[in-house]
């Protein structure tokens, strides 16, 4: 139970900056366009279900990655830590973007042009990219190096996160011109700020336990 609240905890922490839903959603608005309610719920399930289907997928084989290539689990660590400090840096550090809203592209109501794009670009790399795969074969990495009941709990916890963030997906996706009217961008950066903080964080003590076994092979 220990080990599925902690990669739970862990799991989300991680992807909530790199998945963004809040700032992901004004980037959304301005894909889709004018177009009724309904619509934008239909485009926020689909996006929701494939981004589901497409991280488990990711952290399923991440284990039989890192194996294929031959990296340790304490290497895949260190360099995933790192990449995981990195991007939270670049999101503290970022300026303050403007309003996604107003340099939008013109309204696209075409409901089949639309869901033909569910999975590119909305699915990826809009809402999970390129970082979001790193995190996942970190995890994978990390929860596989679990023994017995605790690893099935590790990836177990990693999966309910993902849902977790996919039906955060959905409401802010399905609900996007809402949310646009009422949430000021200062405060959803501020927000993302935070999340930034604590994602530089997490990579900082992922590398630090891939150092601590490096380490304690090297003293053997």
């Amino acid at each position: 139970m220990m080990a599925l609240l902690t990669f739970f905890g862990l799991s989300f922490s991680a992807l909530l900056p790199l998945i963004n839903p809040l700032g992901d959603a004004l980037v959304f608005l301005g894909l889709i366009g004018p177009a009724p309610p309904a619509v934008y719920r239909r485009l926020a399930k689909r996006v929701a279900i494939n981004t589901s289907v497409f991280l488990i997928l990711i952290e399923s084989a991440g284990a039989a990655i890192i194996k294929f290539f031959g990296i340790s689990l304490p290497v895949m660590q260190v360099s995933g830590g790192l990449v995981l400090a990195a991007m939270g840096w670049r999101l503290l550090s970022q300026d303050e973007p403007t309003p996604a809203v107003e340099t939008a592209a013109s309204p696209a109501t075409d409901l089949p042009s639309l869901e033909s794009k569910t999975f590119y670009p909305l699915t990826f790399p809009l809402t999970a990219g390129p970082g979001c795969i790193v995190v996942m074969i970190t995890l994978s990495a990390q929860a596989s190096a679990q023994r017995g009941f605790a690893d099935l709990a590790a990836h177990g916890g990693i999966t309910l996160a993902v849902a977790a963030l996919s039906a955060v997906v959905f409401v802010c996706y399905g609900f996007a011109p809402m949310i646009a009217a009422r949430i000021k961008p200062q405060t959803a950066h501020g927000v993302q700020r935070v999340i930034a903080f604590v994602l530089l964080s997490i990579g900082v003590q992922i590398t630090w336990n891939g150092l601590a076994m490096l380490f304690g092979t090297l003293l053997r």
